[in-house]
């Protein structure tokens, strides 16, 4: 009888973790090395889980793809890795139980870090490996990014009549990170053509029970699930799991109950694990049918649209808008920030931006100033979020306090390396790219978090990205503009621009693009100012005659100053006849001059529109010659 046929007729037991016992045993390396440098150790845990009861072993392969072992050095070890794992899987299991060929999932919440296309061709190589060995099936696990797993699905259909077991991994029960419920996804792997369609990993089996008590018996397909031992603990730098085996006794009877026809384990669990499930399930008839138990919808509170102001990617749609960065102090004292951001909140700025730790370096935090100004000064901020500093975890606890703020206006960036800052040796936390946080931030527009639970109400927010137009090859940098539209980003703003030519020149290459754009003008104060910027600040550069002219008036502060206002203003002459937002950053606390620039501007776009009215007051339509 082969796998298809044993499922369809009978309870299965799978076996538990490879790597679990493989570290207990002392091992803390590349597990799926293992397989050409210990196969005895390998074969030694096969054969544990075979003498547990396990019906179904699955090959020491899980991260044995080019993606993974390339972390080792290993990536041109695919097929010997491979080809070991199956030998050593079929030894243990000689002719009376089933082998799987595993192939784990390679993203995680971060899309960019995998492209779709490398995933592809890491997998197929796997895959292929499997079928010339001769496995029993295919064992795809731990998914945890469902366009990941539907993908690597077709292929492997198209390529084999073998049994398919897809397991996704979730976050929290019954619903995956992108808000999929539990049920829908299995369905849509069945449809894909899944033999058996399941859940493993991250969860235990209280969680996994109270999954799968949503998810109905699939038409044709079967399900599975291996949960893990429990939660995990964090204990002297390592993650420990409790291992009551009589606990997962009585679950394997509540996961059988469920309609789970094939059972194992996944991290923490042990043979002793896979005994109690085959004492509990083994001989068991299938269930034929069940009670979906479905959880009530969550109302999804509307928006408070009575309050709402226009977002700054609309009111740039619909007139020239002025922003500007007044980067918060890194100092505790705040009176000259209050008065430069009611200053230019009197001038009439459409927002304060306020930058996240620019440059790695610590100041007050961006969120509480952002806060006082509002509330105080009736100001409008743009708050930065930067991945730098903080985890998924923090990510979106820093979002749902902006949103539980009334603050709906966010600029996504990833933010420079702690090294270029004040602490050199700090982390870098980098979970997410821009690219991602756009997306995720989009997600919680939904009312769905990050791990794919609802929030119980839709957040707010217009997100902002960041564009470069200061790099080598400027179509290179609008194809990444137009891709963090596809991720969600409702408009740009520019790094600081120090050329009217540069300005026309990203006006000709983005002039197709709808989504706004706010070009940065930063005004020089100093000719070192600008020699630092030029040579030392990623992303700005300047021309050599601006470069010069600043030079010409190194002698006198009052001066250069003054040059860099003029030079600003030049800029600010060409932007304003081109786009419709501009970006004013504030050097140095010095708001004096970013609110004689929003004055400027304000004239400059007046005298615009009064030359456009008097123009179309003038022009004499063609039909009144007739």
């Amino acid at each position: 009888m082969n796998l298809k046929e044993a499922l369809q007729s009978q309870i299965l037991v799978g076996d538990g973790a490879l790597g679990t016992l493989l570290y207990s045993y002392g091992i803390d390396q590349c597990f799926e090395d293992l397989n050409r440098t210990h196969p005895t150790e390998v074969l030694n845990v096969h054969k544990a889980y075979v003498e547990a009861g396990a019906d179904v072993i699955q090959t020491n392969t899980y991260g044995a793809n080019y993606v993974k072992l390339s972390r080792y050095g290993l990536e041109d070890k695919v097929k010997e890795i491979n080809a070991a794992a199956i030998k050593i899987a079929k030894q243990a299991a000689k002719d009376h139980n089933y082998v799987v060929g595993t192939i784990g999932g390679i993203r995680a919440i971060s899309k960019q870090a995998v492209s779709l296309e490398e995933i592809k061709g890491s997998f197929r190589e796997q895959l292929y490996c499997m079928l010339f060995e001769g496995v029993d099936g295919i064992l795809l696990e731990t998914f945890y990014d469902f366009e990941e797993l539907s993908t690597v699905v077709q292929i492997a259909r198209k390529e084999t009549k073998l049994p398919i077991i897809a397991q996704v991994s979730m976050h929290e029960p019954g619903v995956l990170q992108d808000g999929t419920s539990l049920a829908d996804a299995l369905t849509a792997l069945e449809n894909m053509g899944a033999d058996v369609v399941g859940i493993n990993c991250r969860l235990g089996p209280y969680h996994m029970t109270q999954a799968l008590e949503g998810v109905p018996l699939p038409k044709k397909a079967v399900l599975s699930a291996y949960p893990n031992a429990s939660l995990p603990a964090y204990q002297d730098g390592r993650l420990v799991y409790k291992t009551d085996a009589n606990y997962f006794k009585a679950s394997a009877r509540s996961l059988y109950e469920e309609g789970a026809r094939l059972i194992g384990g996944c991290c923490g669990t042990t043979p002793e694990h896979i005994a109690a499930i085959a004492e509990e399930v083994k001989g068991k008839q299938p269930i034929q049918q069940k009670v979906v138990h479905q959880e009530p919808a969550e109302v999804q509170a509307p928006n408070e649209s009575g309050d709402h102001k226009p977002h700054l990617h609309e009111i740039a749609a619909e007139r020239p808008s002025v922003i500007v960065e007044l980067d918060p102090p890194k100092k505790l004292k705040t009176d000259r920030y209050m008065k430069g951001a009611q200053a230019l909140r009197d001038a009439g700025v459409d927002s304060v931006t306020l930058a996240d730790n620019s440059l790695a370096s610590p100041r007050i935090s961006n969120t509480a100033i952002a806060s006082i100004i509002k509330q105080q000064y009736d100001i409008n901020p743009l708050v930065h979020i930067a991945c730098r500093d903080r985890n998924l975890i923090g990510l979106q606890s820093h979002l749902m306090g902006l949103h539980t703020l009334g603050i709906t206006e966010v600029l996504a960036i990833t933010g420079d390396p702690t090294k270029i800052g004040d602490f050199p040796g700090a982390t870098s936390v980098y979970d997410l790219s821009s690219f991602d946080l756009i997306q995720y931030i989009k997600q919680l527009n939904k009312g769905i978090s990050f791990s794919g639970k609802s929030l119980g109400m839709n957040t707010n927010f217009s997100v902002a990205a960041a564009f470069n137009p200061n790099v080598r090859n400027l179509n290179r940098a609008v194809g990444r503009l137009e891709k963090k539209i596809t991720y969600g980003a409702d408009y740009f703003i520019s790094q600081p621009v120090y050329s009217v030519e540069q300005i026309k020149e990203v006006y000709e290459a983005t002039k197709h693009i709808d989504a706004p754009i706010y070009i940065g003008i930063m005004p020089l104060t100093s000719s070192r100012n600008a020699e630092f910027l030029h040579n030392e600040v990623p992303g700005i550069k300047l021309s050599d005659d601006i470069r010069q002219c600043m030079e010409n008036v190194s002698h006198d502060p009052a001066l250069a100053q003054a040059e860099g206002i003029a030079i600003a203003k030049t800029l600010i002459d060409t932007a304003a006849e081109l786009f419709n937002g501009i970006y004013l950053i504030t050097p140095f606390l010095r708001y004096e001059i970013t609110v004689e620039l929003t004055n400027y501007i304000k004239e400059v776009t007046k005298q615009r529109a009064e030359r456009t009215v008097h123009h179309e007051n003038n022009t004499i339509s063609p039909a009144s010659f007739k």
